[in-house]
Order: C-alpha cells, then sequence, then structure tokens
C-alpha cells in the first residue's frame, strides 16, 4: 500500500485539491481535526531517524548552510517580494505566500533524493535540524516581514509548530533511540498513514478555502502563477549554488530538492488555525504542482554530468 501510494502521490496531490474543494460543506466541519493529524504524520514521519544522525551534519558544513540560506533566506524574502508587489492591498495573500516558502522542507524530499542519488545523510540532517527550529523560524520570519502591517499571535503560533511538529519529533527521536524493535513495526503502519494524512490535510484545508478556488479569477491564477514560479525558484536557487561552489553531484541533488519541495502539511495546517481562508490559499496551491516539480527537477539534475575529481577534490577542501 505505501509502495502504491507513494509512486501516485504525484498524481494523488492535486486530486486532493479538487476534491476538498467539491465537497466543502461536507469537509469544512472536520478541519479541526488537520492539527492533530499532522502531529501523528510528524511522530510517523520521524520515526525511522535516529538522534546519532544529527552530528552528521559537520560532515557537510556549507551544503548545510547553504540550503539553510536557501530555505530560511532566500526563498522567503522572494516571495515577500512578489506577495508586496503583485497583492500590495491584500495582506492575507501575502502572509500566504510567505508562509509557504518559510515552512520547513518537506520529508517527502528524502524520496525524491533516494530515488535521483543525493545525499541521504545530509538530507536527514537538513530536515531535522529544519523541522526542530520551525517554531522559531516561522514565527520570526512572518514577524520580520509583516510584523509592522499584520497582528501577529507569534507566541501562539509558535506553541503551535512545537506541537504539531517538535513534540512529535522528539518523540519519535526517543522512541528510535531507547526502543529500536518499536522502530519498523511503527513504520510499516505509519508510512501509508503519512500519505494518507497528507491527502487529508490538504482536502480539509482546500475545504475551507473552497470559494477562492471556485471563484476561477484573475486573483486565482495569479496566486497559482506565483507560487509555481517561486517554487521553480526554489529549485533553480538550490541547484545554482550547488553548482556554484563545486558540491558534490550527491549533494547537488540534495540542495536542489530540499530548496524547492516544502511542508506544505505544517504550512496548511498553521494556516488553517492561526489565519483567515484567503491565506491558505497559497500554501494549497504548492500542493497542485510540488511533487510533479520535483519529479522534473529530480530527472533532470540525474542526467546532468558529474563535477571532475578535480572540483570534487577543491569542495572537500573548502568544506574541511
Amino acid at each position: 500500500m505505501n509502495q502504491f501510494l507513494q509512486k501516485w502521490l504525484p498524481t494523488m496531490t492535486p486530486l486532493a485539491v479538487i476534491a476538498g474543494v467539491l465537497a466543502n460543506q461536507m469537509l469544512e466541519p472536520a478541519a479541526f481535526l488537520v492539527p492533530w493529524i499532522f502531529a501523528c504524520m510528524s511522530f510517523a514521519n520521524s520515526i525511522t531517524i535516529h538522534p546519532g544522525e544529527i552530528k552528521q551534519v559537520f560532515r557537510f558544513p556549507r551544503s548545510f548552510f547553504l540550503t539553510f540560506v536557501s530555505l530560511q533566506l532566500i526563498l522567503p524574502f522572494c516571495a515577500y517580494i512578489a506577495g508586496t508587489l503583485l497583492f500590495p492591498d491584500d495582506i492575507w495573500t501575502q502572509t500566504g505566500l510567505l508562509l509557504a516558502f518559510s515552512i520547513p522542507t518537506g520529508i517527502v524530499s528524502l524520496m525524491w533524493i533516494s530515488i535521483y542519488g543525493g545525499n541521504r545523510s545530509l538530507a536527514l540532517c537538513l530536515i531535522l535540524a529544519n523541522t526542530l527550529l520551525a517554531p522559531i523560524f516561522i514565527p520570526l520570519t512572518l514577524a520580520v516581514f509583516l510584523g509592522t502591517e499584520l497582528p501577529l499571535d507569534t507566541f501562539g503560533i509558535f506553541m503551535g509548530v512545537f506541537w504539531m511538529v517538535v513534540a512529535p519529533s522528539l518523540a519519535a527521536l526517543a522512541i528510535n533511540a531507547t526502543k529500536p524493535a518499536w522502530v519498523n513495526v511503527i513504520h510499516v503502519v505509519g508510512a501509508p498513514f503519512t500519505k494518507l494524512g497528507l491527502l487529508a490535510v490538504i482536502m480539509l484545508n482546500s475545504s475551507v478555502a473552497a470559494p477562492y478556488f471556485l471563484a476561477l479569477d484573475i486573483k486565482l491564477a495569479t496566486v497559482v502563477a506565483t507560487v509555481l514560479t517561486l517554487a521553480i525558484i526554489g529549485y533553480l536557487t538550490g541547484l545554482y549554488l550547488g553548482k556554484a561552489t563545486g558540491s558534490p553531484k550527491e549533494d547537488q541533488v540534495s540542495i536542489m530538492l530540499l530548496s524547492g519541495m516544502r511542508n506544505i502539511g505544517v504550512g496548511a495546517a498553521i494556516a488553517i488555525v492561526y489565519f483567515p481562508p484567503a491565506a491558505i490559499l497559497p500554501v494549497i496551491a504548492g500542493t497542485l504542482f510540488q511533487q510533479i516539480l520535483a519529479a522534473s527537477f529530480g530527472k533532470w539534475q540525474s542526467l546532468q554530468p558529474k563535477p571532475s575529481i578535480s572540483q570534487f577534490g577543491a569542495a572537500k577542501n573548502r568544506d574541511a
């Protein structure tokens, strides 16, 4: 079942958006379940990560730093500029765009990184660090860019992300370290649940944002086009940073995919709890093409020639 869901997830995510919009009257009353579903997803996604893998980050300091800069500085800044230029009088769409590109990188990126020969250890370290720091970076990013224009419940967002993401992840790490025999049992059940949970979160959030999707107006088209463009910029930024610094090929793949993918589930969960439906639209729009873009960029990068041995040696020396 898990393999089936993994194979068809790129197709099923946009279908989940359509289902949520069309069945909005039936699904919207259940939207309160989103934070709880996502907490379970965070636990299941983290169960296979051992706390000892955190120290692996010291093996890839430059690649880790480049990816973090792309995720938490470059893309949020691009999203802020796009929001203020294209939607100057719509603070909630600006908020949704900024939120969509300040949330952590997606755990599902591990799947694509494994498929296209990326550095899995780097990806695990980045995902774990990015996830654990999310309660700080998400409200901080929103406050820095929009704090003067928007009444933010910064502490509420911090605690919301902590209980939805960090606490379940820490619980999973603790079980992995102390009860390794439990890991495989939980993973067998949890792996398909995370994918079904993601589809459920997307449907529930789409039901809340249904009036904006059903409008089928120029604003909807502009939001979708903006999110698509920013997502592509994310992949291209990661690709450029990896190539420009002469990183090993496997690091380039990881930097590119980690820079382009976002944990849309957590963004949707935050949006539905702390912001009006208008802010959910840009976050949900990302589900329409995130998996397709990951597959396309991953395949394209896999066809590129590997860096020369001299480049690799120079990169290794710079990291040392």
